[in-house]
């Protein structure tokens, strides 16, 4: 017979009693694991960039912060609570007011110092969280740079509001909510322990220590109060009223003032309560504080609004002039706005040979639209389902066969979704990096409508400089891989789809300096807690030569270097000294520059390209400057920043604060100067805030009867505005042409044009940054973007070209981006149109026809020259280096299916028929100059002129 051991019964209460602390534990170990894995994993990926400095500066600046600011609110809040406890009398007078208030004392007095314990700790983290998010405000008034400007009111350096105000009013701000607290929690533990108490049909009764506690915690609040109203003079400097960001006129006359005497009565009242330690009376403190709040009332609000009714709204234009004029000064110098303005008579009559004078800028005509022909780029250069290209490409410049020359670009990077087989090993060792740059000329064709080449295929081959072509960082990597082996081990990177022995895949092993070595255990397991992944642990491709490169993409890259910066949502690629590069504009920004407009970034740069909301934050400022120019390897993913505007202050304070991240303008190379350009958010934000700021004249200014807008794309379904085009232009009286970031203006409420506005892109030219405007004549009209757009689609002539390939039902017709550029002393426009199959695999839009319009003209032909041709008179003047010199235009092929080379036949091989055309467009264009002069029977003539040479032309087709 077996014996059985028993159990004691107090024992399984012990173990369950147990079983909580050790829950408690194993948690908070996890907790800190996790926790310590988080930051020391980031101080590897810092060092491996070579930015060390800024996580230590800035993880160094966040502990002390969030310790300083949370033991000074712990100690505050809870040292008051235990003085106040101290300071409870030995016997409580009278009955307590209730058994529940009975019970809190008595749970007060049990358990007192895990009260404070708990309450300290909760405020600690709360308050030292609040201090760390505020590493950059007190970095930069730390190493505050003065601007050398100051503002008409006060005298300051715009240096105090932009870098000083920001730390003063956030100070204010933690004294006010720390003593606030102090002063409840020292209230609620008088309250409870008999020293402060209202009972029922008594009167108040205060100990005189809780009274003078008391008073000095209130006197300190209140003088906190009177700080604040001591600021709020200085921030309506940068504060947006009713007609403009800064001082208006009621601001300055009485609200400024207004501020003041509140501040002084506020501050009188704070030593009323302070002063009451020894008066012991709380009436005239409490009167004084209900004074205040009057007071605040009536000279803030109401005062305002009065002078605002009875002085300012029936004489504003003359009282808010000096105003408006400083306003008008800051805004511009803020958004570092300095153009010249020139009122241009645009010619409207096309005469034969009236663009010989502009031949230098017809080349950089762009009818490669990078917005159109990224399916094009798919399906002849994607090569593998792996690779993919942005939906929108790039646009840049590189010198082939002596001539610089636009391009097209853009980088076939890794795309995972395109996998079949998605294991881990694929996934994470060997499908790890994309390859090649492709590129296009901008303004040529192959005979079928395809993009011309200079960069294609893998390995790549054409004119562009030989390069590293292997892209571990890019744009659409999110993923993370791990790369790497010891010497002699057989490669598992996938390289390139073919080229390897017996014509197979290639493979590859990274050897780049980018990337986290995990070659040790600790940091395979650091690395497996962070993704959360245990394949890290346990998969045999990890090995000591190991790397893992994550963030991989090149603007979370800039932004983690410099966490300063506000990246530029357009980053393009660059082949720079045999490497693709990214190129990455950055820009120092800030919202409290003294009377300056205030803008949201995100709206001021949403087009048709760039949806808000989806690229940058929404983030207002009222400052902006391109200080940083910022170049990522795509192979290693190494992060060069570069100073662009060394003037810029903020620049200068953030590179004392942060050391050796920013290089100098002079360490640029001339290889990577000629790959910058001017920055595309900068430019739509400095023509949001141009459409109202090129009035110099306070009261045009004020009436706004001079408003300019960004009119929408005439193309885009969307309504979206038309987003700037970057082209060669040649300014109407230069010599040459010069890469520019251009854009046109509309009247508020009108789709005339208004103005062409143009910025020289080109960083090697010594006028880069020249910011010219031509504003149109008052005496014409010239059609805008959507009229223009309006009058080709309808014209006769396109219609009929384009008719063919609608009336197959199996193509579809892309109108790709409309151009503007002041050529033959007015404007023309210029627009590549694309056809494609409208279903089916393989699809892709193909050039087709350039339509132009200078004037009424309207020309439509195969190339820009044929179209150019047509509008002037049968000679344009000038050759737009679409065809060598000697040779014929392309043939097309016969039996081609649309949007394949040999597209189907088209009317300008035929030269009876392009004759007939070319008739046909000059009578429409006579018979809408004599509708324009009343001359109706004129207008009827010519009218069944055109009609007629259409026919001939349809017949000459061979259809009817």
């Amino acid at each position: 017979m077996s014996a059985t051991t028993r159990i004691p019964a107090e024992s399984a209460p012990r173990r369950r009693g147990a079983l909580l602390p050790t829950v408690v534990v194993v948690s908070a170990v996890v907790l800190l694991f996790v926790l310590f894995t988080s930051i020391w994993t980031d101080r590897l990926w810092f060092v491996s960039m070579n930015y060390p400095q800024v996580f230590t500066i800035t993880f160094v600046t966040r502990v002390v912060l969030f310790i300083v600011v949370g033991l000074v609110m712990a100690a505050a809040i809870v040292g008051n609570t235990a003085l106040a406890y101290r300071l409870r009398p030995p016997t409580r007078p009278g009955p307590m007011a209730s058994e529940l208030l009975e019970r809190y004392r008595e749970t007060l007095e049990s358990r007192f110092v895990q009260i404070m314990v708990g309450l300290g700790i909760v405020v600690a983290l709360f308050a030292g969280v609040s201090g760390a998010s505020q590493v950059g405000t007190w970095l930069a008034w730390l190493n505050r740079t003065p601007f050398g400007v100051e503002d008409p009111r006060f005298g300051f350096d715009v240096a105090f509001y932009v870098f000083e105000l920001p730390w003063y009013r956030w100070l204010v701000a933690m004294a006010t909510t720390m003593l606030v607290f102090s002063t409840i929690a020292a209230a609620i533990v008088h309250y409870v322990m008999g020293a402060l108490r209202l009972a029922k049909g008594e009167r108040r009764v205060t100990s005189r220590a809780a009274q003078r506690h008391l008073s000095i915690l209130i006197g300190l609040t209140v003088l906190c109060f009177a700080a604040s109203a001591w600021l709020d003079r200085y921030s309506y400097q940068t504060t947006t009223n009713q007609l403009l960001t800064g001082l208006s006129y009621t601001d300055d006359n009485a609200r400024v003032t207004a501020s003041l005497v509140v501040a002084i009565i506020t501050a009188i009242c704070a030593l009323l309560f302070i002063s009451n330690i020894f008066l012991r009376r709380w009436m005239i403190p409490v009167a004084a504080l209900i004074l205040a709040v009057v007071s605040s009332v009536l000279l803030t609000m109401i005062y305002p609004a009065a002078i605002q009714a009875f002085e300012v709204i029936p004489n504003e234009p003359d009282k808010e002039r000096p105003y408006i004029e400083a306003h008008i000064a800051a805004t511009r110098e803020a958004y570092g706005i300095d153009f010249e303005i020139t009122n241009y008579d645009a010619e409207t009559e096309a005469t034969a040979g009236q663009l010989r004078a502009d031949a230098a800028a017809l080349p950089g005509i762009r009818l490669m639209d990078p917005a159109v022909i990224a399916p094009t780029f798919d399906q002849l250069q994607q090569v593998r389902g792996f690779y993919s290209f942005p939906s929108v490409l790039d646009v840049d410049r590189y010198v082939v066969e002596g001539q610089e020359t636009d391009a097209v670009v853009a980088v076939r990077e890794l795309d995972i979704s395109g996998l079949q087989d998605r294991s881990w090993n694929n996934v994470r060792t060997v499908y790890t990096h994309g390859h090649g740059m492709v590129a296009s000329y901008g303004n040529r064709r192959q005979p079928g409508g395809e993009p011309e080449w200079l960069m294609r295929d893998v390995p790549p081959i054409g004119k562009l400089p030989e390069h590293q072509a292997r892209v571990y960082f890019g744009e659409q990597h999110s993923d993370y891989s791990i790369v790497g082996a010891p010497a002699g081990t057989p490669p598992v990177e996938l390289d390139t789809p073919g080229g390897g022995e017996g014509g197979g895949e290639r493979r590859n092993t990274y050897s780049g300096e980018g990337g986290v070595p995990i070659g040790s255990w600790f940091n395979r397991l650091l690395y497996a807690t962070r993704m959360a992944d245990v394949n890290i642990l346990l998969s045999g491709r990890v090995n000591e030569a190991s790397k893992i490169i994550y963030n991989r993409t090149p603007k979370e890259r800039v932004q983690a270097a410099a966490p300063w910066l506000t990246v530029d949502s357009n980053l393009y690629p660059a082949i720079v000294e045999g490497r693709i590069v990214w190129v990455v504009d950055a820009y120092t920004t800030s919202n409290n520059y003294p009377n300056s407009h205030r803008i949201s970034l995100d709206q001021a740069i949403s087009d048709t390209q760039t949806r808000a909301g989806t690229v940058q934050p929404d983030t207002r400022v009222n400052y902006i400057r391109n200080s940083v120019k910022a170049v990522v390897d795509a192979y290693d993913g190494t992060v060069t920043l570069y100073a662009w505007d060394e003037d810029d202050p903020v620049l200068q304070t953030w590179r004392k604060a942060y050391p050796d991240t920013v290089q100098p303008r002079s360490e640029i190379s001339p290889a990577l100067l000629e790959h910058l350009r001017y920055p595309d958010d900068l430019f739509k934000v400095q023509r949001e805030v141009l459409g109202r700021y090129h009035v110099t004249d306070p009261m045009a200014w004020f009436q706004q009867n001079d408003l300019w807008v960004i009119p929408n794309d005439p193309v885009a379904q969307n309504n979206q505005r038309e987003n700037p085009y970057l082209l060669s232009i040649k300014w109407p009286g230069d010599n040459q042409a010069n890469f520019s970031q251009t854009t046109v203006f509309v009247p508020r409420g009108r789709n005339n044009l208004a103005a062409f506005m143009a910025v020289n892109a080109d960083t090697a030219s010594p006028e880069y940054g020249r910011m010219r405007i031509l504003r149109m004549s008052d005496s014409h009209q010239v059609d805008g973007p959507n009229q223009t757009f309006n009058a080709m689609v309808t014209d006769e002539q396109v219609a009929l070209r384009l008719r063919p390939y609608l009336n197959q039902g199996a193509a579809q017709v892309v109108y790709g981006n409309l151009l503007t550029l002041p050529l033959g002393g007015g404007l023309l426009y210029a627009q590549p149109i694309y056809t494609q199959k409208a279903a089916g695999q393989g699809s892709y839009p193909a050039l087709t026809f350039v339509t132009v319009r200078f004037g009424e003209r309207v020309g439509i032909g195969e190339t820009l020259q044929q179209a150019l041709d047509q509008v002037f008179g049968g000679d344009a003047g000038a050759s737009t280096g679409e065809v060598e010199e000697g040779e014929e235009p392309p043939e097309t092929a016969e039996g081609a299916t649309l949007g394949e080379p040999g597209a189907e036949p088209r009317p300008a091989d035929n030269p009876a028929a392009a004759r007939a055309l070319t008739e046909a467009n000059t009578a429409f264009s006579d018979a809408q100059r004599a509708l324009r002069d009343g001359d109706l029977g004129l207008y009827q003539r010519k009218v069944e002129e055109a009609r007629e040479a259409m026919q001939r032309a349809q017949n000459a087709l061979g259809g009817g």
